[in-house]
């Protein structure tokens, strides 16, 4: 099975098919955004589905890099995380590295994919996430459907997407033991 691909893989591919289907490459379709499509990301996404027939994703692509300054660079994975666990919450990093280690070990699909404000873990397709919710702790959301809360593995409440059922909170290294790697598992194997 294919790996999932990052946001990055995928514009790049976008990029790459541009010029077949549409006879614009996607420098090209940043261009036009930029002098002719609406204010905004969203109206530029819209714009470029109505009046140009784009699919979603390629719109999206499209008009977010148009939205961006120029010269703009996205941040590296390194400089995601570095960003997440800086300042008041340095002190988790060993919390999000011992749980980074556990899901690569879940097989060689599992993927660890930074995002600004959190981690998403995917295989194909996303089966949990981690973020640094407070100075103190660290949350794992995991996507297990039909699985009773229990006093430890807790209801996601509004933590993650509408697709995750449930976290745990990680206040040390040591909290992510045998239990939470079979909860991992699971919701990887569902995945």
């Amino acid at each position: 099975m294919p790996r999932p691909r990052s946001p990055e893989e995928m514009r790049k591919a976008i990029a790459k098919n541009l010029p077949s289907k549409t006879g614009r490459s996607f420098e090209e379709w940043v261009r036009l955004a930029r002098a002719e499509g609406p204010d905004g990301r969203r109206g530029k996404e819209a714009w470029l589905k109505s009046e140009h027939g784009l699919g979603g994703a390629t719109a999206m692509f499209i008009a977010s890099e148009a939205e961006r300054p120029k010269g703009y660079r996205a941040p590296t994975r390194k400089q995601l995380l570095d960003a997440q666990y800086s300042g008041p919450k340095v002190a988790l990093k060993p919390i999000y590295d011992r749980l980074a280690r556990a899901v690569e070990a879940l097989g060689q699909d599992a993927v660890v994919d930074p995002r600004k404000t959190y981690v998403s873990l995917n295989r194909t397709k996303q089966f949990g996430i981690i973020q640094a919710r407070t100075r103190t702790r660290v949350d794992l959301g995991l996507v297990l459907p039909g699985v009773k809360p229990t006093k430890r593995l807790l209801e996601a409440g509004s933590f993650g997407s509408e697709r995750t059922t449930h976290r745990v909170e990680l206040k040390s290294p040591e909290d992510i033991d045998d239990q939470v790697r079979k909860w991992l598992k699971k919701a990887y194997d569902n995945a």
